[in-house]
């Protein structure tokens, strides 16, 4: 069996997760494969292997922070909230949302290419920042030097370049105003890449993701992935799942957004292509999408509280029942 899941967002880790289902399935008599994904968002420096290194970088509002990352056989594995996101501030109500940078991000890949990394993966999501990466690109010295090195961009959203500020400033704490400036900055910055790297970064979708960040790595020749695709390559997810007799995925809440780039409808895809059995533990699920996988929810099992206190106890038991059901 293969456990292949995501976090309990506020409740229990990935690797938490496929823990306690790993131990259901023991009990019961089965053999099974432990393997925490995550979608490229928060939760992926975590299922490629964890941390392996801290650096202190320039925060989103200029003070330093230490950020943790990971370097392996030449391969980086940044996420860009590390570094540069929203809750390294406390959050959009201490925000500036014109001054955030993501100068420390750009500091992490600097970093990286000194250790002569050949693969910089960069995961978005999380970001206080919408100053196009311009941040993150002046913070890279030499930037030629990718030029050399396969820079893979995970991003889960199709926003464009200049609609970074409308979509997403305003959840960064922009007033209306600061939308309009912020708006006519990317425009700015859209026009120096395109002078600088002959890239225009305004009409691709997702160049938008995490205040353009994606789109200033796009200038510098980065490749932009759907995260979950691009975990799942990493972590040879495919061949796992070709491996195993029944797929056990996961997540907090079941949603509609579950089945658009996010784990579970990702794996539920490849089992799909496979022609495995797959089946889901939730945290709960919402009613319009309970029937799209089998699945059982923690909720539904063990009640709201008992839920969220004891979610690892409630997570086994509930494979428990699901692996005693497809018997």
């Amino acid at each position: 069996m293969l456990a292949a899941v995501d976090k309990f967002k506020g409740t229990a880790t990935a690797a938490q997760v496929a823990a306690a289902i790993g131990h259901a399935c023991w009990e019961l008599g089965h053999d099974c494969v432990e393997r925490p994904v995550a979608d490229g968002g928060e939760g992926t420096l975590e299922a490629m292997g964890g941390a392996n290194r801290t650096s202190t970088v320039t925060g989103p509002l200029g003070d330093a922070v230490r950020a943790e990352w990971r370097f392996h056989r030449g391969t980086a594995v940044i996420e860009m909230a590390r570094a540069s996101g929203l809750t390294l501030v406390g959050g959009a109500e201490r925000n500036d949302a014109m001054a955030a940078t993501t100068t420390g991000t750009g500091e992490l890949i600097d970093q990286a290419l000194d250790l002569g990394a050949t693969k910089i993966i960069v995961c978005l999501g999380g970001s206080a920042t919408t100053d196009g990466g311009l941040g993150c690109v002046r913070a890279i010295t030499a930037p030629h030097r990718l030029r050399r090195v396969q820079l893979l961009v995970a991003c889960d959203v199709q926003t464009r370049f200049l609609d970074a500020a409308p979509v997403f400033a305003p959840q960064k704490g922009a007033s209306p105003a600061q939308v309009h400036l912020l708006r006519g900055r990317l425009e700015r910055v859209a026009q120096m890449y395109q002078e600088q790297y002959g890239v225009d970064v305004r009409e691709l979708d997702g160049s938008g993701a995490a205040g353009g960040l994606a789109g200033g790595l796009v200038a510098l020749g980065g490749q932009l992935l759907p995260g979950f695709d691009l975990v799942a390559d990493e972590l040879d997810l495919h061949d796992r799942i070709h491996e195993a007799d029944l797929v056990i995925t996961g997540e907090g809440y079941l949603d509609e957004q579950s089945f658009e780039g996010k784990v579970v409808g990702g794996v539920q895809e490849l089992c799909a292509a496979a022609g495995r059995p797959v089946a889901a533990i939730v945290g709960d699920a919402a009613p319009e999408v309970a029937g799209r996988i089998r699945h059982r929810s923690l909720v539904a099992d063990h009640g709201d509280e008992r839920a969220m206190r004891e979610p690892l106890w409630c997570i086994e038991y509930s494979a428990s029942s699901l692996l005693r059901e497809m018997q």
